[in-house]
């Protein structure tokens, strides 16, 4: 999942504002509030989250943007292990899982809110923990959990079809008079929603194509433009 041009911030709901205490918590006293005035800048032009990372590009005092990063580490296979447990100890909470909107019951066991859990990287030269643009990362990736809180689980590298999948298996279910399965009746395989080509694409990494070829950071924001009016151009 990703993002194009921070716009406001709002008051962040559960996740949001657990992650954001989590990450103050962490970091140096007074930091991340400054990565608000950033995002209400217009100032982060593209992120990303994946397993174990947010990072998008933020403009600063330079021409060409900063690269920062919010990393998360991923989690291990016993604390896999008790999210599973938890969830099928818990009536309904696989059903709020498969909706994409995990209860606050698992808080908890997702949330990273330690030094062990979070680091901060930049390409700018200020070495505070959190720098303004990984602050303004962090607001940005809040802002989405406010209303996409699954993706939480794409942070801490948990595949949310594997975790299904994982609370509804049983402990043992091989069948002793079929061990390899050879009657099982097969999934209809998924038929995935047609995606804006658009969507698909590594926003900091054309940025970073286009930035090699184009003589300044003008042109590569204008090569940007159109190829985005390109792709709208061919959906139509």
């Amino acid at each position: 999942m990703s993002g194009r041009r921070g716009g406001t911030v709002r008051a962040a709901p559960r996740w949001g504002r657990a992650l954001l205490a989590g990450i103050d918590r962490v970091g140096e006293t007074g930091r991340l509030a400054r990565g608000r005035a950033v995002v209400r800048g217009g100032q982060v032009l593209s992120w990303r989250a994946e397993p174990g990372v947010v990072v998008g590009e933020v403009q600063g005092s330079q021409p060409r943007p900063f690269t920062a990063a919010l990393v998360v580490r991923r989690m291990r296979p016993e604390e896999l292990e008790l999210l599973v447990e938890e969830i099928r100890a818990s009536p309904g909470t696989l059903a709020e899982v498969v909706a994409g909107l995990p209860p606050a019951s698992l808080e908890p066991l997702l949330l990273p809110d330690t030094a062990a859990d979070l680091d901060f990287d930049c390409t700018c030269p200020d070495s505070a923990r959190p720098c303004k643009h990984v602050a303004a990362i962090c607001h940005v990736f809040a802002d989405r959990l406010d209303e996409h809180p699954r993706d939480l689980l794409t942070v801490r590298g948990v595949d949310p079809e594997a975790l299904i999948g994982a609370v509804e298996r049983e402990s043992d279910t091989a069948d002793p008079a079929d061990p390899y399965g050879e009657a099982l009746e097969l999934p209809a395989l998924p038929r995935p929603a047609p995606r804006p080509a658009l969507d698909d694409l590594d926003p900091v990494l054309l940025r970073q194509a286009l930035r090699s070829t184009a003589p300044d950071e003008a042109i590569a924001a204008m090569g940007w433009k159109d190829l985005a009016a390109l792709y709208r151009a061919l959906e139509e």
